[in-house]
């Protein structure tokens, strides 16, 4: 019989834990091996019962889940699966940047979204962690002042309307913390257009797009469709749909395939972005779980774009971007503080001066 995944469920609503525990071990694959009320008994027990995973509820008394998961890193990491309010997307995309795995809503309690929750515990509890001896806050650096971020030649500046590179990004497990490192490093005369596929779950987008523009020089706007592409701003593809750029050079949400596993599509992106750009096209994949961008990078390739991915010591989880790797369709793999610079170097390779 396989190992029961012994889970700390962390909450301050005793009908919460309550129902999360009884669905959840009904599966027969999760034991919930303890229960907390607020982030400070989190942080005790978490290290005395040394579970396999944690799910983390925010707002709590005493000590609320942001500072628990900050201090749980620190002294002993643990994979932790932040379970919230989508109204709660911009703490929790706070609470992926101090070290928490993935963060996903507060489950109906229905058959398919209890299966949901239970695979993704067992997929995320034997991701390995690595324990951060300083603040995660710390440890991922502070936003660049202006005199930090990545820049053009000195020649170019100012002169930079438009690049012909359009950049697209994909990114799954541990993809916002990569972000907060990647996206504030764009100089605000950044001349390409940025497309981002994270994985996320539904209700979090809006969230997390408010949240990455918080930390930006660049605009960063969740995706509606219809918008023509502009340089100089991050597009943030929505969850519920799949964005692609269409030969007009406009954004378009696309319905997701019925029974379809990454939430966008990372790969129907890059298809996209080879099709409407073909050898201007720059593909990165970012940590994740899975293999989704693969494809799409292969298309992106094969049309003469460029195609980068993150290292593995940089990554939470080397997953999707070692695939790509292994697959030989990636030409320069990066750490993850190296990511813009390479990239705005190759948009201003590239620039078209139009009028």
């Amino acid at each position: 019989m396989a190992r029961l995944v012994r889970i700390l469920i962390v909450d301050d609503s005793a009908v919460a834990r309550r129902m999360l525990r009884a669905h959840v071990e009904a599966s027969g694959e999760v034991e919930v091996i303890g229960e907390a009320r607020n982030g400070r008994q989190a942080v005790e027990m978490a290290q005395r019962l040394r579970p396999d995973l944690i799910t983390m509820d925010l707002e709590m008394p005493v000590m609320n889940g942001l500072d628990a998961i900050e201090e749980i890193m620190a002294l002993r990491a643990v994979p932790i699966l932040v379970v919230t309010e989508a109204s709660d997307a911009g703490p929790a995309c706070e609470a992926v940047r101090r070290g928490a795995l993935e963060v996903t809503s507060k489950p109906d309690y229905s058959v398919d979204r209890i299966a949901a929750l239970v695979a993704r515990i067992k997929l995320l509890a034997g991701v390995a962690m690595i324990t951060r001896r300083r603040s995660p806050a710390a440890a991922l650096g502070p936003s660049p002042a202006p005199g930090q971020r990545a820049a053009c030649a000195p020649s170019m500046q100012h002169k930079l309307l438009r690049s012909k590179r359009v950049i697209g990004i994909a990114a799954s497990t541990g993809g916002p913390q990569a972000l907060a490192q990647i996206l504030p490093r764009f100089p605000a005369d950044f001349p390409a257009p940025i497309l981002v596929a994270q994985h996320i779950s539904d209700g979090f987008a809006a969230g997390m797009a408010d949240w990455l523009a918080g930390l930006c020089v660049l605009p960063v706007r969740l995706a509606n469709g219809g918008e023509p592409l502009e340089p100089g701003v991050i597009w943030l593809s929505p969850s519920e749909s799949n964005l692609i750029v269409n030969g007009a050079h406009h954004l378009e949400l696309c319905r997701r395939q019925e029974g379809g596993v990454y939430r966008p599509s990372c790969d129907v992106l890059f298809d996209s972005l080879a099709r409407a750009f073909g050898e201007h096209a720059v593909g990165v994949v970012l940590t994740g779980m899975g293999r989704d961008g693969l494809i799409g990078l292969e298309a992106i390739r094969r049309a003469g774009g460029a195609t980068l991915a993150q290292d593995e010591a940089s990554s939470a989880v080397f997953g999707m971007n070692r695939r790509a790797i292994e697959a030989g369709v990636v030409q320069s793999v990066l750490p993850v503080g190296e990511i813009a610079d390479a990239l705005v170097r190759l948009a201003c390779c590239e620039v078209a001066n139009e009028p």
